[in-house]
């Protein structure tokens, strides 16, 4: 045995544990307001707790723990902490990358560990709807960053003639919306667009309804309980499905009910978890967090539905190509990517 391997195994351990750890302390930073606070200005943690009106005792264990993993800082001469202008975007602005929020998701998903472990033994499915609702409302907040970012400025620009249909006027169909974040989007960028949002889960359908009240859209976006295989109306100019269709225990059913409904020149609008098609080639910091969500989230939420299919997070791009094309449609292509994300045009 090498001794000197060993030992870099072990390091690579404690650094896994404690950011496994910490990921319950950057939730009640998240939960409690206290990256917003601290952003406001450097502070002891008397300071601190004076400008929360939290307990003393807790906040200074909190901050400790954080600048230990540089998520705040610290001033050994004054005894203050503090966020940077970029550690403040990334943890406290609501406009930035919202990171907490994946750490929200990250114990969200934890809680099902037991039926997920169970699973295992068995080969039974744990549905999305079966997850705490941090899963579902983390998840919103963390993609909707993301989608913010690219889907207005780079994404629908990527996809021949579909920036003009929308700002024309035109029919849209999103798929697996969730909490609708997507769809408030697509509509306020394009005031003359129509879009009707679906998505199997009750209790994000409802939350979707009330974020296109209060973004003032409910006049163009409307929403519906349905699966992607059984979603209503026809002749859209778009469809999109964004980071969903590998959920799904049939993906192929759900491609052939959005070839049915879209226009004879309408567009699929398809993104999905970046992946490499040669799995070694997924062996990296991005594929191991995508794996680890897979295994609690979507590969089971597809194992508890009818279909056969369990693509998984990484399922990579042969795979959905081969669904698109089993379905019906002849052009397939990578209109773009990001480093998460891969984004497919499709079209019949």
């Amino acid at each position: 045995m090498d001794h000197s391997k060993v030992d870099e195994f072990l390091g690579r351990f404690v650094t896994d544990l404690a950011a496994t750890e910490a990921a319950g302390s950057v939730v009640i930073g998240h939960r409690l307001g206290l990256y917003r606070a601290l952003a406001q200005a450097p502070a002891t943690p008397d300071q601190f707790a004076e400008r929360t009106g939290y307990d003393l005792r807790y906040l200074t264990e909190w901050l400790r723990g954080q600048a230990a993993g540089g998520y705040v800082g610290y001033d050994p001469a004054t005894g203050e902490f503090s966020l940077s202008e970029e550690q403040a975007f990334c943890l406290a602005d609501p406009n930035g990358p919202n990171l907490p929020a994946a750490f929200l998701v990250a114990l969200g998903m934890l809680r099902a560990e037991p039926r997920i472990t169970e699973a295992f033994r068995t080969g039974a499915g744990f549905g999305w709807h079966e997850h705490h609702e941090d899963v579902f409302v983390g998840c919103d907040a963390f993609y909707r960053a993301g989608y913010v970012a690219e889907l207005v400025a780079s994404w629908i620009p990527a996809l021949e003639g579909v920036d003009a249909k929308l700002t024309a006027g035109a029919r849209v169909a999103d798929l697996g919306c969730g909490l609708g974040s997507t769809s408030v989007l697509i509509a306020q960028a394009y005031p003359r667009t129509t879009v009707v949002g679906s998505d199997y889960h009750a209790e994000s359908i409802e939350l979707a309804r009330k974020q296109a009240a209060r973004a003032g859209v409910t006049d163009r976006v409307t929403f519906e309980v349905s699966t992607a295989q059984s979603f209503t109306g026809g002749d859209f100019d778009l469809v999109t499905m964004f980071d969903c269709l590998h959920d799904m225990g049939d993906p192929l059913g759900a491609a052939r009910q959005v070839r049915r409904a879209l226009a004879p020149d309408g567009t699929w609008l398809l993104v999905e978890p970046n992946a490499a098609d040669d799995v070694e080639d997924n062996f990296n910091p991005v594929g191991r967090l995508y794996y680890s969500g897979s295994t609690f989230l979507c590969v089971p939420n597809a194992l508890s539905q009818p279909g056969g299919y369990a693509l998984g997070a990484q399922a990579g791009e042969s795979a959905t190509r081969r669904v698109a094309a089993d379905a019906g449609f002849t052009r397939f292509r990578r209109a773009t990517q990001t480093p998460f994300n891969l984004v497919y045009e499709i079209r019949p």
